[in-house]
């Protein structure tokens, strides 16, 4: 929104079937009257910011989170506060993306490069996976520069353009799998040997926020980041997983 604020826009009596919206904010949106038959939700930041989802009265967000964590064990870790909590919680990580990755690798050749629905693929989803821990980890916690930090096959989100960062880090050219791979172990390595050495006392260390300098953060906060970040794209992974190969 550019210039004055503009009235919120009302839909009355108008066939909206089949749309698709995509990184739009619908915070506060009241649907009154509707038909969300087959309606499919992605709001992954819903939990995180401790918001509400109501369908019909009741609030569905905390019934939502429940039923991620039950279908992904180890991902209600990702809360975890203490230094052995978080050294656990990467493990379930750990855990989850090796038989993530090895399910993919079953599947035809090929299909850790398509992108199903226009999202990233699966390979796409493990490179951005390297640049969030560059992120977070690196430039935050580590407070290294974004040239120190950047593994050059890292995947940016698809607003990091726009928003004026520099982009002359990333490789434009398409790894082979096999690159994507190492770059990813040594990601999750990277992670792990942090980990190994955290004490109760660095977890409240502040840390420059990465996308807003002038903002500070705990070691903790970025921490949550990284697993938060993990656990969301594990499950676009394995939802298109199954569209690439359905039971």
């Amino acid at each position: 929104m550019t210039g004055q604020e503009q009235a919120p826009a009302s839909f009355v009596d108008a066939d909206l079937r089949g749309a698709r919206f995509v990184r739009a904010d619908l915070s506060g949106a009241v649907l009154r009257g509707v038909d969300v038959q087959g309606m499919d939700v992605d709001a992954p930041w819903l939990s995180e910011d401790g918001g509400s989802l109501l369908v019909n009265g009741v609030d569905v967000a905390p019934l939502v989170e429940a039923e991620l964590d039950r279908r992904f064990p180890g991902r209600s870790e990702r809360r975890a506060t203490t230094p052995e909590g978080l050294r656990s919680a990467w493990d379930a990580v750990e855990r989850t993306w090796t038989a993530t990755v090895a399910r993919a690798e079953a599947l035809p050749r090929g299909s850790v490069d398509v992108e199903v629905d226009g999202e990233w693929s699966f390979a796409q989803t493990l490179r951005h996976l390297v640049m969030a821990t560059d992120t977070w980890l690196g430039r935050g916690v580590l407070g290294l520069s974004l040239q120190e930090a950047t593994h050059p096959l890292g995947v940016p989100n698809a607003e990091y353009a726009t928003d004026g960062h520099d982009t002359s880090v990333f490789a434009t050219r398409t790894p082979s799998w096999g690159e994507v791979l190492r770059a990813r172990a040594e990601r999750v390595a990277m992670v792990r040997d942090f980990l190994a050495d955290l004490t109760p006392e660095r977890l409240n260390v502040p840390c420059r926020h990465p996308w807003d300098p002038a903002t500070t953060v705990s070691t903790l906060h970025c921490l949550h980041v990284v697993l938060h970040e993990e656990w969301e794209h594990h499950r676009y992974a394995v939802r298109d997983l199954a569209t690439l190969q359905p039971d």
